[in-house]
């Protein structure tokens, strides 16, 4: 069943949280009932990534929602840019995250929408529209699903090797020799190590502790906020690959946002493994 968020009187960003995810999971209902009509409509760049309509129809339906409730903030989404407005608040929009996925037919896909404040996430919502289920979380309130909090993964590292998600930004091309490092050694120490063109399902699998651990290099600017920071509210730390305080934020280039994504021992063991990677 589609989740809600439940919203207690008063609580910082309450509204703001209603109406993502009322906009997060309108939206999935429309990808969920036209999937198998997809059609891509546009590459986006060189190593073919794809626009569908989907992605479209479904961005319309959210920056319409969005400027209806909060006509003064600005709005930078994935397809439309940025909607540009005065003020401190910036909600980012990723309407169909997963479009590569989608457009071949793969149900493995998710929308994604976050609040910044002076670039720090305060609101994030994930929607996965072939199961029904929101994720959300408010900066220090904690991260949920409909009424169960997520507590985030153990920290232990389990005795077959953690499961990682794997992301990295469009702008890094396929032989870039850092991500191809990482990538090799997290394949060799881990158990497994997820790509799964759909961060957003990435980050909601480690918030609910599914997997074990994230590590990403020069992430995608629009996901990455709302994602975050359901694995910070569920307890989650992050770092830079070299091991150095990392801060969560929708500013600046992708180049700060390199980090690694973990909980205790996890943390200190995927750590090691980057370590070895950058040495190599």
């Amino acid at each position: 069943m589609p989740s809600s968020a439940s919203d207690v009187d008063g609580a910082p960003y309450a509204s703001e949280t209603r109406v993502a995810v009322a906009a997060a999971e309108e939206a999935g209902a429309l990808l969920r009932g036209r999937f198998g009509a997809a059609r891509a409509v546009r590459v986006k760049d060189a190593e073919g990534d794809v626009v569908t309509d989907l992605d479209l129809a479904a961005e319309k339906l959210i920056l319409a929602r969005l400027q209806t409730h909060f006509p003064h903030d600005r709005i930078l989404s994935e397809e439309a840019g940025l909607l540009d407005a005065v003020g401190r608040r910036t909600w980012l929009v990723d309407p169909l995250d997963g479009s590569n996925n989608v457009a071949i037919g793969l149900t493995a896909y998710a929308v994604g929408i976050g609040l910044c404040v002076d670039g720090a996430p305060v609101v994030g919502v994930v929607h996965e529209p072939v199961t029904g289920s929101t994720w959300r979380a408010v900066r220090g309130q904690g991260a949920a699903c409909g009424p169960d909090p997520l507590s985030g993964p153990p920290g232990a590292v389990p005795r077959s090797g953690p499961v990682v998600a794997w992301t990295q930004g469009h702008a890094v091309r396929r032989t870039d020799p850092v991500a191809a490092g990482l990538r090799g050694h997290l394949e060799r120490r881990t158990r497994r190590v997820l790509q799964l063109w759909a961060p957003l399902l990435g980050w909601s699998m480690l918030a609910r502790g599914a997997i074990d651990g994230f590590v990403g290099y020069r992430a995608e600017g629009i996901d990455f906020p709302a994602g975050a920071l359901l694995a910070v509210e569920a307890g989650v730390e992050f770092r830079t690959l070299t091991g150095g305080p990392f801060t969560v934020g929708s500013t600046g280039p992708d180049t700060d946002r390199s980090f690694v994504a973990a909980r205790g021992d996890t943390l200190t063991y995927l750590l090691d493994v980057v370590a070895g990677a950058r040495a190599a």
